[in-house]
C-alpha cells in the first residue's frame, strides 16, 4: 500500500486521468487517490477535459491501440503529447508512449512521447512472469517491488532519455541489462506494474512533474 511518507502534500489535488480502455485501471486510480490526486477514468474525449497528467496502464497494447481508434481518443492524446503533458506509462503504457514498437502490429499506436524503441513481450509469455526487488534512480526508500507480466524491454534510447533502472533479459546467464524504467522530461515509463504492489513512488514522481508544470 502507499505509505504516508509518499502522500502528496496537503492541498495538492491535481486532476490525473487514467486511460480506462483496458488493463489495470482500478489499481492506478486507487494509488493516485491515496496520494491525494483527483483520479478520473478516461474512456472518451470529453474525459480529457481539465486533466493535468495522464497514466497509461498495463494491459494488452494491441487491444488498447484498437480501442484508442474506436473511442476517438487518439487525436486528444496526440495533442496532450505535443503539449508536453506529464505522463506515466506502465507495461503496455510504456509501449504506447514509445517512439517505435518492435514485434507489434503494423497499425499499432506509438505516441512518440518518449524517445524509446521497445520490444513487446520481451521476457516471454505469461508463464515467464516474475517479481523482483528493483533499485530505481531517484526513488527514495529502498528498491521497488517490481511485477513483470509479459513485460516489454527497451532496445534503444534517444539522447534525451534518462535510464532509471535496468534488468538483464536472461537473468541467469549474465546477459547485458536492458532499461526498464526511463524518463524524458515530464514522461516516465516502466516495463513493470507498480500499481499491483501498491507502490506509489512512480506515481508520486508523476505528481511532482505536474506540480512543476504549475498544476
Amino acid at each position: 500500500m502507499v505509505s504516508s511518507r509518499d502522500a502528496a502534500r496537503p492541498g495538492l489535488s491535481p486532476k490525473v486521468g487514467v486511460l480506462a480502455l483496458q488493463g489495470d485501471v482500478g489499481e492506478h486510480l486507487s494509488v493516485l487517490a491515496q496520494l491525494g490526486a483527483s483520479a478520473v477514468p478516461v474512456r472518451r474525449p470529453s474525459d480529457l477535459e481539465g486533466v493535468q497528467g495522464l497514466v497509461l496502464p498495463g494491459g494488452e497494447s494491441t487491444a488498447i491501440s484498437l480501442l484508442l481508434a474506436s473511442s476517438d481518443l487518439l487525436p486528444g492524446l496526440e495533442k496532450l503529447v505535443a503539449d508536453g503533458m506529464p505522463m506515466l506509462g506502465t507495461c503496455a503504457g510504456m509501449i504506447i508512449l514509445s517512439r517505435q514498437i518492435l514485434d507489434g502490429r503494423p497499425d499499432q499506436v506509438s505516441l512518440g512521447a518518449i524517445d524509446l524503441v521497445v520490444r513487446r513481450n520481451a521476457f516471454g509469455r505469461q508463464l515467464e512472469s516474475f517479481e523482483m526487488e528493483l533499485p530505481v534512480v531517484g526513488i527514495d526508500g529502498g528498491p521497488m517491488h517490481a511485477v513483470f507480466i509479459r513485460a516489454p524491454i527497451v532496445e534503444s534510447t534517444g539522447p534525451g532519455v534518462e535510464v532509471l533502472a535496468s534488468v538483464p533479459l536472461d537473468r541467469d546467464a549474465g546477459a547485458p541489462a536492458h532499461p526498464v524504467v526511463c524518463r524524458q522530461g515530464a514522461v516516465i515509463v516502466a516495463a513493470f506494474h507498480p500499481e499491483l504492489s501498491g507502490d506509489g513512488r512512480l506515481h508520486q514522481m508523476l505528481l511532482a512533474e505536474i506540480e512543476a508544470e504549475g498544476g
